[in-house]
C-alpha cells in the first residue's frame, strides 16, 4: 500500500525532477508531482509525493520536514483526499448546507 505526501512551500523553480530527486533516497517513488497554475503552467508552490512503501514515506517525512529544497524551507506532511463530494457549504452565497444553489440575499 503506497502513502502520498504533502509538500509546501516550495520554490517556484522546483520542477518534478527535483523534487524526485530530493525524495528518492529514502525509497522508491511511485510518483513526485508539482501542482502547477492551469493559465500559467507556473508552480503553485506544493506537490506531492507518493512512496511505494508507507515506511519509506514516514522517514523521509520526518526527515525532509523544515529542511531547505532549492532555496527555500519546506514543509512535508501526510496528504488528506480533498472533498470533493456534493453538499452543503461553499460556493456562491448559498448559506450553510445545500440548497437550491442560487443567491438566496437577491430576493
Amino acid at each position: 500500500m503506497s502513502k502520498k505526501l504533502f509538500v509546501g512551500g516550495l520554490s517556484w523553480g522546483t520542477n518534478e525532477d527535483g523534487l524526485h530527486a530530493a525524495f528518492e533516497r529514502f525509497g522508491a517513488l511511485e510518483e513526485a508531482k508539482v501542482i502547477t497554475d492551469r493559465d500559467t503552467g507556473r508552480s503553485r508552490g506544493f506537490g506531492f509525493v507518493t512512496f511505494a512503501n508507507p515506511e519509506d514515506a514516514e522517514t523521509a517525512m520526518s526527515e525532509m520536514d523544515g529542511t531547505e529544497l532549492d532555496g527555500r524551507t519546506i514543509k512535508v506532511n501526510v496528504a488528506h483526499e480533498r472533498n470533493r463530494g456534493g453538499g452543503g457549504g461553499g460556493g456562491y452565497n448559498r448559506g450553510g448546507g445545500g440548497g437550491g444553489g442560487y443567491n438566496r440575499n437577491r430576493w
